[in-house]
């Protein structure tokens, strides 16, 4: 029983940064999903890979790992390399390029 310990990304469907101060546990997948020849849907009788458990830090996460027996490893996070921009920066006398239509 492994599981992986991270914080998620932002979600691309909006701007707010909702959920992503937690840390979240996630088991792994121990046996292959089957499709069923009759329907075509995929399914797995393992458990275990649909409880998502979310902590408030990455240290409260590993301890409940670490106290329940289970192995993990841990992703860290990829902080966005983004730089704040204003309307107004659009505007600004000493702007490096030109500004055109």
């Amino acid at each position: 029983m492994t599981a992986k310990i991270y914080r998620p990304a932002k979600t691309a469907m909006q701007s707010g940064k909702a959920k992503t101060h937690l840390w979240v546990l996630e088991f792994d997948q121990e046996e292959p999903r089957r499709i069923d020849p009759i329907l075509g849907y995929t399914s797995s009788s393992d458990m275990k890979q649909q409880v998502c458990l979310t902590f408030d830090t990455q240290e409260l996460a590993q301890a409940y790992a670490e106290r329940n027996g289970i192995d993990y490893r841990v992703i860290p996070p990829k902080e966005a390399k983004r730089q704040t921009v204003s309307y107004s920066d659009n505007f600004r006398f000493n702007r490096t390029q030109p500004w055109t239509h």
